[in-house]
């Protein structure tokens, strides 16, 4: 006993030095780590031991595991010790001395946080003070202006890596790729590998609103502290910046798309200017989105014209004082003439009349001007997945060499599944940009696991035809296609002011996987997924295999239960969350019956060569196809097609008990990831396990809801039985259109 009470002791005088090294390894270092369960803050100094020690001690030799709280704040940056012998005698040889090569070989900011960076990570994993130097060294042409080469080579007698670029941002994003090798028990001591990146301006668009608001964001207010700008800077940008920087993105739009002129004002420009300051280092350039009345506004003019030359005047007076401000400005982002924001159209003018005005004033200094497509318009008979089509297609070739056409994924609304977007393949000579949505707003908020990867991967995977087979959406907007010289990707940010940033712990993996695939977009999501999980719960192949499971399906799982069958748009009101197939609208193409047609016939929307003819903007490969209800692939089913209730599906079944059993699937599989989820008890952290664990029985709820609401609501019209294997509703309908949630995360209204 006494012996116990010894081991107990020291455990829980050493926790001193863990608990420091733990709080220096996090990303913030006035953030510190701490034992939950009550324990006493631990002090930086030995101890004689404690009653509250031992009991800090036994509780680590309980559940060794959780050696202190993982809320999530380090998201995959955790630079976790390194358990494994076997590793640790592999990489502390090649890890001894790092070189870090660029032409100029003098420092800066950027390399200084390639230090840092090594610095921490080498020493939390390996407990290893590795030597870290900057060289001049030859120009290194083959990685372009951001990319780098790691490579293990003798010097002075030593091995060495030399992480070389032609620039001080490659070193950097380098030095992420080496600690990320590590993280991921990958060998070092033979590096030879090149990494460039595929895409030029790789971006998160913040629906941030200057009152701390986040249109769609599900993950606290936002990150931006403006009333406090420019004076106090939160330790968290220079975190927010590294995650950045970790996984290649280079730029951040600040504001929302349904924009705030303010933010052009000098006032607000001064704030603007030190949020840029601390990502400079980190090689972040910002953004703004740019509210196309902004003359009228803020200027005092009378008119927004584009064609008016005092309009012209004013922006280019304006884009002057920005770069005055932020020398590396990177441009504008505008939503014009969709969901009540002014635009060109207001004067008679097109989207590329409005754009280029806006990009001209940018061109003298190198700034670009991303036009957003996402237009529609309640006035308007043709049907809504169609209009951006119609807007844009005539405007091919009209576009000024420094504006890219942001094209969000689908031609609808971020839904869980939708075609792609057919401008991606009828734009060839205009400049095209990729837009997804990280949060997720038709996906359950950030109460739903959905790892987005699969759902990306699809559309960057589907072959437009535009140039014949193999004309990926992919590289068209990579530029390899049309050998474009400027491409561009964004994703609508899931961060925000909760602590472990993005609201769901597993919904980092979504920030990550965008950041990746936005460097190389020929990276599977699978590759991707088991990635982070290595990096942000360990490396237990167990505990890899388990979480890399439970993502990689969670997407068709919210299919599934929501709109499986190619449904779409069938949410609650306003909030988008929860089901609402009865959801009417006095503007159509707001209630749920524009897209669903349910009638006593069948249920799906007509938008084949003789409804709608949205099959005819694809190429003829894919409408040919799309536009037969026998070979139309069954996830797009009731996308394209009216389709009866009795029309015999490739398993054999109807479509009512399909649709029935796909409700159910979806459910079912929110339990078998619940079971999954449960296996890792005592594998990872508690705090994440517990968290996790609260929020899938929060969407096991959820999707029985979606289940039932949806398939009483449908089957008003289908008439039929449930089939054998779905669960019996637990209320009648007229309960669930009752339901009526308030004040929604993400939503400015009491819906």
């Amino acid at each position: 006993m006494n012996l116990l009470l010894i081991h107990f002791a020291m455990r829980a005088s050493a926790w001193s030095d863990v608990s420091a090294a733990l709080r220096r390894d996090s990303l913030a270092d006035d953030r510190p780590n701490l034992l939950r369960v009550g324990c006493a803050k631990p002090s930086r100094r030995k101890a004689a031991p404690t009653i509250a020690g031992i009991v800090c001690g036994l509780l680590l030799l309980v559940w060794p595991v959780a050696l202190h709280a993982e809320d999530g704040y380090r998201l995959w940056l955790r630079y976790e010790r390194i358990g494994d012998e076997k590793l640790l005698a592999a990489y502390l040889p090649a890890l001894g001395q790092i070189v870090l090569s660029t032409p100029a070989g003098t420092d800066s900011a950027t390399l200084a946080a390639a230090r840092t960076e090594l610095a921490a990570g080498l020493d939390g994993m390996l407990g290893l003070k590795a030597v870290v130097i900057v060289v001049a060294g030859a120009p290194a042409s083959a990685v372009g202006e951001e990319g780098y080469s790691l490579q293990t080579t003798p010097r002075d007698g030593r091995r060495t890596i030399v992480i070389s670029a032609s620039r001080d941002i490659g070193v950097l994003y380098g030095a992420f790729a080496l600690l990320r090798l590590i993280q991921t028990g990958e060998p070092v001591d033979k590096l030879n590998l090149t990494s460039v990146p595929k895409i030029q301006r790789r971006m998160l668009d913040h629906w941030d609103n200057l009152n701390g608001f986040i249109e769609r964001g599900y993950a606290g207010f936002s990150l931006w502290q403006w009333f406090q700008l420019p004076e106090y800077r939160d330790p968290r940008y220079r975190d927010y910046a590294r995650a950045m920087a970790s996984i290649g993105l280079n730029g951040t739009v600040l504001t929302n798309v349904n924009a705030n002129a303010l933010v052009l004002t000098p006032a607000y420009l001064e704030k603007v200017a030190a949020l840029a300051e601390e990502f400079r280092p980190y090689g972040i350039r910002v953004y703004l989105t740019a509210r196309f009345s902004a003359p009228i506004e803020i200027g005092g003019l009378k008119t927004a014209d584009p064609l008016d030359p005092a309009v012209a005047a004013w922006w280019r007076k304006k884009a002057d004082e920005i770069y005055s401000y932020v020398p590396d400005f990177g441009g504008f982002v505008v939503k014009a003439n969709s969901e009540g924001q002014p635009g060109p159209h207001e004067y008679g003018r097109t989207h590329a009349e409005g754009a280029n005005m806006l990009a001209d004033a940018l061109e003298p200094h190198g700034g670009i001007l991303m036009w957003r497509a996402f237009v529609y318009a309640a006035d308007n008979e043709t049907d809504r997945v169609n209009q951006a089509y119609k807007q844009f297609t005539v405007l091919d070739g009209q576009f000024r060499d420094n504006v890219v056409v942001q094209i969000k994924n689908g031609p609808l609304d971020f839904m869980p599944r939708e075609p792609f977007h057919p401008l991606f393949g009828a734009m060839p000579h205009t400049r095209l940009a990729l837009e997804l949505q990280i949060t997720q707003e038709y996906l359950g908020l950030s109460v739903h696991l959905a790892y987005l990867g699969p759902l990306w991967q699809e559309v960057l995977d589907s072959d437009t035809f535009a140039q014949g087979p193999g004309s990926t959406v992919a590289r068209v907007i990579d530029g390899r296609l049309y050998e474009r010289d400027l491409s561009v990707i964004a994703g609508v940010a899931n961060t925000g002011s909760d602590r472990n940033w993005t609201g769901h712990p597993l919904a980092q993996a979504n920030w990550y996987t965008f950041g990746r695939l936005a460097w190389d977009n020929t990276l599977s999501a699978e590759v991707v997924a088991r990635e982070w999980t290595q990096m942000t719960f360990g490396r237990a192949p167990a505990t890899v295999a388990t979480v890399a499971k439970i993502l990689l399906g969670s997407r068709e799982t919210v299919v599934n239960y929501s709109m499986p069958l190619g449904l779409h748009h069938i949410m609650a009101e306003g909030h988008h969350y929860g089901p609402g197939p009865w959801v009417h609208h006095e503007r159509p193409d707001w209630s749920s019956s524009y897209y669903h047609q349910a009638d006593e016939i069948g249920l799906g929307a007509n938008r084949g060569a003789k409804g709608s003819n949205a099959t005819g903007t694809y190429a003829k490969e894919l409408a040919a196809r799309w536009d037969d209800i026998e070979t139309c692939p069954e996830n797009l089913l009731l996308w394209f097609h009216h389709v009866p209730w009795d029309h015999r599906m490739k398993s054999g079944r109807i479509l009512w008990d399909e649709l029935c059993l796909r409700y159910q699937q979806g459910v079912d599989e929110v339990r078998t990831i619940q079971r999954d989820w449960d296996s890792l008890a005592g594998k990872i952290d508690a705090e994440r396990y517990a968290h996790v664990q609260a929020l899938l029985r929060r969407q096991e709820s959820d999707a029985c809801d979606w289940r039932e609401a949806c398939l009483l609501y449908f089957q008003t019209f289908a008439k039929r039985p449930l089939p054998a294997g779905v669960e019996a509703p637990a209320h009648d309908l007229a309960y669930y259109e009752a339901v009526k949630l308030r004040y929604v995360p993400g939503h400015p209204g009491d819906y």
